[in-house]
């Protein structure tokens, strides 16, 4: 497959702008509410950095190896619980590239390793990231065309719960890591035999079919740290 075909907007453009749209509303928040980056364990700029870029990189898709040839799909645009995955168009059939998305990937990862050191999650990280994981494995499905795809709220919800029952006073970290971390582990990487297949040009870890979601978890934190924070801050004052 050409390098060139290898990057694309994982979701058509209307579905892209809603995530847009949410990325603008965590823009006003965190004018508004100071706390709430305090709490994720960066600064006001670095937080919307990280939100603007995992936008941007869901764009890049990072090649791995490719797997034994078969007829793909090409250039569709896939339906999954109300959202719409776009398939890549490519010029000549071959196996389908496996590949890691920068947006939904590697910048939640490198994420994630930062926030379990600053925070020394170890422990509750692990269980939280292990709890996510399981679930989202047997709620995953194989989509043909796109890969692994999972509805694209239920990565935020199952979080959002895990992290306030095991961490209140972190849940903000502790639901980046675990979304995200339990969203590659238990959609992406443990569902990887079921690709073979589905005739998709390109299965992205983090990409089509779990981005949306991921992304989604990206913002939680923010919520919880601006819900959190401030109640805690207040019990610690003189």
């Amino acid at each position: 497959m050409d390098m060139g075909q290898m990057h694309y907007l994982p979701l058509a453009p209307a579905y892209f702008a809603i995530l847009v749209g949410f990325f603008l509303l965590v823009v006003l928040l965190l004018a508004t509410l100071r706390y709430a980056y305090l709490s994720l364990g960066v600064s006001s700029g670095t937080a919307l950095l990280l939100l603007l870029a995992s936008l941007i990189g869901s764009y890049f898709n990072i090649p791995l190896f490719q797997l034994a040839p078969e007829r793909v799909v090409s250039n569709e645009v896939r339906e999954y619980f109300g959202i719409y995955y776009v398939v890549p168009y490519v010029s000549d059939w071959g196996g389908t590239e496996i590949a890691v998305n920068v947006g939904g990937a590697v910048i939640p990862t490198l994420m994630s390793i930062y926030l379990l050191f600053k925070h020394r999650l170890w422990l509750r990280g692990a269980i939280a990231t292990a709890i996510v994981a399981v679930l989202l494995h047997f709620l995953a499905d194989p989509v043909p065309g796109v890969g692994i795809a999972i509805p694209i709220f239920w990565p935020a919800v199952i979080t959002a719960i895990v992290a306030l029952v095991l961490a209140r006073d972190n849940a903000a970290p502790l639901a980046y890591i675990a979304g995200s971390m339990g969203t590659l582990i238990g959609a992406d990487l443990t569902n990887f035999y079921q690709v073979r297949g589905l005739g998709a040009p390109v299965a992205s870890i983090g990409g089509a079919g779990t981005f949306d979601g991921i992304f989604l978890i990206g913002i939680l934190a923010v919520l919880l740290a601006s819900l959190y924070h401030p109640r805690r801050h207040a019990m610690q004052s003189p």
